[in-house]
C-alpha cells in the first residue's frame, strides 16, 4: 500500500513540475521549449500546445500560432473524451479552440461555437474555476458587442476570476487589457502592475505594461 502510494506521489510530483516548466517557458516566451514540452497525457499536450499558440499570437506568428491550435484541439479533444466531466479539460478545450480565431478568422464561424460551448461548459461544471472565466472573458473581449461580446462584458468575467483568486497574475493581466482597450489608462497600469507583482517573469506583462500610457 505505501509503495503505491509513493508511486502516485512521484506521478503527482511529475505532472506539477511539467506544469511548472510550462509556465516558466510561456512566461519567456520560449517556443522551443514549449513544443519539446508538448508530451505526454493528452491533457500536457494539450496545455503545451496552447501556450505555444499564445506565445506565437504574442510574437505576431500567426502561422504557428494556429497549427498549435489545432494540434492541441485533438489532444484536448482526446481529454474531454477520457474525463468528460472535468471542467478543466474543456476549458482548454474552448481556449485551444478560441485560440485558432486570430490566427485564421476564416474558420470563425466552426472555432467560435466550439469555444463558446465548451468554455460554457466548463463554467457549469466548475462555476468556481477562475482561469474558466478568464477564458470566458478572453472571448468576449475579442467578440464584437453584437455577438454577444464586447469589452465590459469581458471585464466583468475577469473581475470574477480576480475575486475568486486573487493571486492569478493571468486575471489581472486581461482586467488591465480590458481598461486600456476601454481608455481607462490609469486602471489599465494599476492592473498591470498587480499582474507583474503576481509574476514577474511574464515578458508579455512587462511589454504590455510598458506600452500602456501613464494617463
Amino acid at each position: 500500500m505505501s509503495q503505491m502510494r509513493l508511486f502516485l506521489g512521484l506521478i503527482v510530483s511529475a505532472a506539477v513540475g511539467m506544469a511548472g516548466d510550462l509556465e516558466a517557458a510561456r512566461d519567456r516566451q520560449d517556443r522551443a521549449a514549449l513544443a519539446k514540452l508538448a508530451k505526454g497525457t493528452p491533457y500536457q499536450v494539450a496545455l503545451a500546445q496552447s501556450y505555444l499558440s499564445e506565445v506565437a499570437l504574442e510574437l505576431r506568428d500567426k502561422r504557428e500560432a494556429r497549427v498549435a491550435a489545432e494540434a492541441g484541439i485533438k489532444a484536448a479533444q482526446a481529454a474531454v473524451q477520457a474525463e468528460p466531466n472535468k471542467a478543466e479539460y474543456h476549458r482548454l478545450l474552448g481556449t485551444l479552440c478560441g485560440q485558432v480565431i486570430p490566427a485564421d478568422p476564416m474558420a470563425g464561424m466552426q472555432h467560435g461555437k466550439c469555444a463558446k460551448q465548451e468554455i460554457e461548459k466548463a463554467l457549469q461544471l466548475d462555476p468556481k474555476s477562475a482561469l474558466a472565466w478568464v477564458s470566458s472573458g478572453v472571448g468576449k473581449y475579442y467578440l464584437p458587442p453584437f455577438l454577444g461580446g464586447g469589452i465590459e462584458l469581458s471585464l466583468k468575467d475577469f473581475e470574477k476570476a480576480s475575486s475568486l483568486e486573487p493571486k492569478l497574475a493571468e486575471a489581472w493581466l486581461w482586467i488591465g487589457l480590458a481598461h486600456r482597450k476601454a481608455g481607462r489608462n490609469g486602471q489599465a497600469r494599476t492592473a498591470l502592475e498587480k499582474a507583474m507583482a503576481l509574476n514577474p517573469q511574464r515578458t508579455w506583462i512587462k511589454q504590455q505594461l510598458e506600452k500602456t500610457p501613464t494617463t
